[in-house]
């Protein structure tokens, strides 16, 4: 795995509000993530369109629902050319292996497929309104199991889980961490969030950065500023 380890978040609402961001920024600097609300007001194109800048592109759609479907939704997403895709780990180990058949069979370069453990902006109490028992570190470690058994190269988590799933998994466990924020940012909806530096040391492989880059005056010194601080920590922005 080479190239930028920051992932930012195109949390906007149109394509001139993204693309006017993507001309900020860089992809020697970072990598683009499209999530529901772009992806719904843009369609599938501009995943074509922001890779043809030359930027590696997650889509952060989360499928989750039977198996065949979201089988035919990871073979269209891998074909737009999506560098990193995600599905839903509580869509269970049929689902999962579903996702994983469809990707294997895509033309070209192979996408990235992880599995989405428990979002960093819901904690406990979130897990007992819905009849989980347990706490967020527990059950992230048994959807990890879930998607490492059933091939997945890797999963979406908090930073704080990181380490212990660096441990149980290997170095060749992708690990994408959301919910990060650089020091002296407000942390927003997020809750269970460290700084870039404390992710990378914690094991992570890639950092998700929204808001504290795409709302900075100047995004791309907010993006150099956060590469820097990685940087003071003796850690390279390159695996």
């Amino acid at each position: 795995m080479t190239g930028p380890r920051l992932i930012v978040a195109l949390d906007v609402p149109g394509e001139k509000q993204a693309r006017a961001l993507a001309e900020q920024l860089s992809p020697a600097l970072c990598r683009l993530k499209i999530g529901l609300e772009l992806y719904t007001a843009c369609g599938p194109s501009l995943v074509e369109r922001l890779a043809a800048l030359g930027y590696d592109v997650f889509l952060d759609l989360k499928f989750h629902d039977i198996p065949t479907t979201v089988a035919r939704a990871c073979e269209r997403a891998a074909a737009l050319g999506a560098w990193m895709m995600n599905v839903h780990c509580l869509g269970g180990e049929a689902m999962l292996q579903a996702a994983r058949a469809a990707v294997d069979k895509a033309a070209g370069r192979r996408p990235l497929l992880l599995g989405v453990t428990w979002l960093t902006s819901s904690g406990t109490d979130e897990m007992a309104q819905i009849g989980m028992p347990g706490s967020p570190d527990s059950l992230v470690a048994r959807l990890a199991g879930l998607a490492s058994k059933s091939g997945l190269d890797g999963v979406v988590c908090s930073a704080h889980e990181a380490n212990t799933l660096r441990a149980a998994h290997g170095k060749n466990f992708v690990l994408v961490t959301p919910g990060i924020r650089p020091r002296g940012a407000a942390a927003d909806d997020q809750r269970r969030t460290l700084t870039p530096g404390e992710a990378i040391a914690a094991g992570a492989n890639y950092l998700v950065i929204g808001r504290p880059v795409t709302r900075a005056p100047d995004p791309r010194a907010a993006l150099e500023a956060i590469n820097t601080e990685i940087g003071k920590k003796g850690l390279r922005t390159e695996d």
